[in-house]
């Protein structure tokens, strides 16, 4: 393994353009990777129709990016550690531009989902490099709960807005462009990257590097993330599934008792000895696998049921965006008033209140009435949720281990959501085949099937709000506060 040693914080302040300008390229490359996870949805049937998939396999295009990012991300996390953050995100940045050219031009489903699976690990790079370069890089106090509002405020926006954007682009140009656009984006970031992000100071020499625990790890998360994303069509209770979750938790616990053994491990389990760390995981997840699932159930409904197209679609979540960015920016300056607990707990309990709200949504719905105030009631608690999570998870984080607490976060958020969608889409679907059996019209067991998956999310941001009472309440120091405490 790669010694590491503590480095002093001398980047850039806010005040300053370059730390502004630093400030917005990390962020950029956390909009790359979360519009990355929703952009596909929209055009799915296009991408179904041109490249001849089957129904069953059609759901392998947004899986394989959600799987292998899920699966690599705590490995990307501690290479950006130990390896060296900027080496990690150009890495990750030169891998998904090709792999997405590498999609645009797909001329069968094989090669689009091989590509998405390249896409999978070129975000698990990218994303905990980013994060752990913004905590080390801004002071604790005002400046580093301003960065994190912004970093909140943006992954926030960006499932809403990529929705937005595969229905714009796949009504204009085609589906390929929904894919096409990543690599104009990296051919934009890397320079700025070698501009903006310092060179990696060496990190020491190549000794006794946990392989072991890698394979385990990266093998564990696979298999579970896989499982999640196939229970659905193969039953929860078969033999398969069951010996799939069986799998990917005997991998787990072994990378555990090798990480306790090992003299350099990859996942340092002293981490989670800072108070409050393992809780805002937790929260991320549950919070993640009813929120997400939103997106999911909301689109099929405002396409197969309302009959909107996929711009209409994309354009009815511009709302959303608008009041997530507000959130985000009013509760990173609640952080350092009132700590992260509260509005943790706030966020998931509003989100919860709106989710609650759409899973009321009825076969002939309207947008103004039955789907705009549950958005809106949403967007609050998402921008909320998002911004106090990722503070609670990084604070008391030393900064040799910066890297790894960002891809336990965000590892926990990506299961989450795969966890989500396979729990709800189980719902659903049982909920509708029930009732389409029983004689009734396809869209309105469509539509009840929706209503009860909706509901399920709403209980788990319940839960959500549960859990978030164990978090720490980090108070990011501002009007003098003390930067990191919690109570």
């Amino acid at each position: 393994m790669f010694t590491s040693t503590t480095e002093p914080r001398t980047g850039p302040s806010l005040s300053t353009g370059l730390g502004k300008l630093t400030l917005a390229l990390l962020c950029a490359v956390a909009f790359l990777d979360f519009v990355d996870a929703s952009i596909v949805n929209i055009a799915l049937p296009d991408i179904r129709r041109d490249l001849d998939f089957s129904v069953q396999g059609l759901q392998w295009v947004p899986s394989a990016y959600l799987l292998t990012y899920g699966g690599f991300m705590l490995l990307g996390g501690r290479a950006a550690d130990l390896i060296g953050r900027r080496r990690v995100l150009v890495t990750g940045t030169v891998l998904i531009g090709i792999s997405s050219l590498i999609g645009g031009f797909a001329g069968n489903g094989g090669v689009l989902v091989g590509a998405r699976l390249a896409q999978g690990i070129g975000a698990a790079l990218m994303l905990p490099a980013a994060l752990s370069i913004l905590t080390t890089t801004f002071a604790e106090g005002p400046e580093r709960r301003a960065a994190l509002g912004v970093w909140g405020g943006v992954g926030g926006l960006a499932s809403a807005v990529g929705v937005f954007l595969g229905g714009l682009l796949t009504e204009g140009p085609g589906w390929r462009w929904v894919l096409f656009v990543n690599p104009v984006a990296c051919i934009l970031v890397l320079p700025a990257v070698f501009a903006l992000i310092p060179t990696d100071r060496r990190r020491g020499r190549l000794a006794n590097f946990d392989a072991v625990g890698a394979v385990l790890v990266t093998g564990g998360m696979l298999l579970l993330v896989y499982a999640l994303v196939k229970a659905p069509d193969q039953g929860w209770g078969t033999a398969r599934t069951v010996g799939e979750f069986a799998g990917a938790f005997a991998l787990l616990a072994a990378f555990v008792v090798n990480e306790q053994r090992s003299r350099n491990p990859l996942l340092p389990l002293s981490i989670f000895r800072i108070k409050g760390l393992a809780a805002a995981n937790v929260t991320g997840l549950i919070a993640f696998a009813g929120l997400i699932a939103m997106f999911f159930f909301l689109t099929i409904y405002m396409q197969n049921v309302l009959g909107y197209s996929p711009m209409q679609t994309g354009a009815a979540y511009l709302p959303l965006c608008l009041g997530v960015g507000v959130a985000a920016g009013i509760s990173s300056q609640l952080l350092g008033r009132m700590g992260t607990r509260p509005v943790i707990v706030a966020g998931a309990l509003i989100a919860s209140t709106g989710l609650y709200y759409l899973s009321r949504i009825p076969v002939d719905g309207s947008y103004l009435t039955d789907l705009l105030p549950g958005l809106m009631i949403v967007s609050f608690g998402l921008g909320a949720v998002f911004v106090a999570v990722t503070t609670a998870a990084n604070a008391g984080v030393p900064e040799d281990k910066a890297g790894l607490a960002a891809a336990l976060l965000n590892a926990a958020q990506q299961v989450g959501s795969a966890l989500g969608l396979a729990i709800f889409a189980a719902i659903a679907t049982s909920y509708s085949n029930q009732l389409i059996g029983s004689g009734a019209a396809i869209p309105d067991a469509l539509t009840s099937g929706f209503q009860r998956a909706l509901l399920a999310g709403s209980i788990f941001l319940l839960g959500a709000a549960v859990i978030g009472l164990r978090t720490v309440n980090a108070h990011v120091a501002g009007n003098g506060d003390d930067a990191g405490t919690g109570q």
